[in-house]
C-alpha cells in the first residue's frame, strides 16, 4: 500500500493498492469508476522506489479523477433519485408504503427511515423488472433461469452460474430501462456461452440489438448509481 499525502485541506491523502502482476511490463494506474479505489498495476521485478516515483509523477492525473468522481449523498426527506432513469423528488406522505405519483416518491410512515423505505422499494422494483426481463430473454433461447439474486455489487453489474442462477445489482432500477434490459440480455447470454467470445456477443446482439449505446452507458454514467446511499 502506497500512500499520496494530504498537500493541504483541499487535496486529502490517497490511498493506492499495489498489485504485482506476473506478465505486466510497465506501471500503470487504475481508479475504479464504481468505489474510487486506486490500484497500481505493476512488473514482477520492479522496487517499491519504482513505483513510488511513478505515483508522485501521476499526482495530477490520480487527483483529477478521482475530484470528477460523483460525491456520495445520503437519500431522504427531499432528495431526487432516479427511479428508472427519472429524477422523483422524495415527498412524504400519508397511507402505507411507497408510491410513484407524477415526479415525486412518496414515502409514508417514519420520515427518518425514508431513505431506507425508498431504498427497499427500489429493490423490490427491480426483481420484478429483471426477473421479467431475464425470464423473457432465457426463452428467446430455449433456457429456464434457475433463480435471481439481487445484490448491491460493486465490482459488476450482473453474472451467471453454469446452473442457470443469474445474479444482477439492484441499482440497475435506477438506469434506463434499456440499460436494464440490455445487462439481462448479456447475462442470460451467458448460459450458452460462458465466456465473451464473439460467439457469445453474438447471442447478446441476437437478444438485445444494437447493444453497444447501453455497455457505453454503464462505462460512462454506471458510477453515479452508487453514489446513493439508502442506509440499507
Amino acid at each position: 500500500m502506497l500512500v499520496l499525502p494530504a498537500s493541504s485541506s483541499d487535496l486529502p491523502e490517497v490511498e493506492i493498492t499495489l498489485k504485482r502482476v506476473a506478465w505486466a511490463r510497465r506501471f500503470s494506474l487504475r481508479v475504479s469508476r464504481l468505489d474510487g479505489r486506486v490500484t497500481l498495476s505493476m512488473p514482477l521485478c520492479a522496487c517499491e522506489a519504482e513505483a513510488v516515483a511513478f505515483v508522485r509523477a501521476q499526482e495530477g492525473w490520480i487527483r483529477n479523477t478521482l475530484s470528477a468522481m460523483p460525491i456520495a449523498a445520503s437519500v431522504g426527506i427531499g432528495s431526487l433519485v432516479p427511479v428508472e432513469w427519472r429524477m422523483l423528488r422524495l415527498v412524504h406522505g400519508t397511507g402505507r408504503g411507497v408510491r410513484v405519483e407524477g415526479d415525486t416518491l412518496v414515502v409514508a410512515g417514519d420520515p427518518t427511515a425514508a431513505g431506507v423505505r425508498a431504498g427497499a422499494f427500489l429493490k423490490a422494483l427491480a426483481r420484478e423488472r429483471l426477473v421479467a426481463a431475464s425470464d423473457r430473454y432465457a426463452a428467446q433461447i430455449g433456457r429456464k433461469v434457475a433463480r435471481v439474486t439481487l445484490r448491491d455489487t460493486r465490482s459488476r453489474w450482473g453474472s451467471c452460474a453454469h446452473d442457470g442462477a443469474l445474479m444482477y445489482s439492484w441499482r440497475l432500477v435506477m438506469a434506463p430501462p434499456s440499460v436494464l434490459d440490455y445487462v439481462a440480455a448479456h447475462e442470460v447470454a451467458h448460459m450458452v456461452e460462458m465466456n465473451h467470445s464473439d460467439r457469445f456477443w453474438a447471442v447478446v446482439e441476437r437478444l438485445y440489438p444494437r447493444w453497444q449505446e447501453q455497455r457505453k452507458w454503464l462505462y460512462t454514467e454506471g458510477q453515479a448509481l452508487h453514489s446513493y446511499r439508502f442506509g440499507i
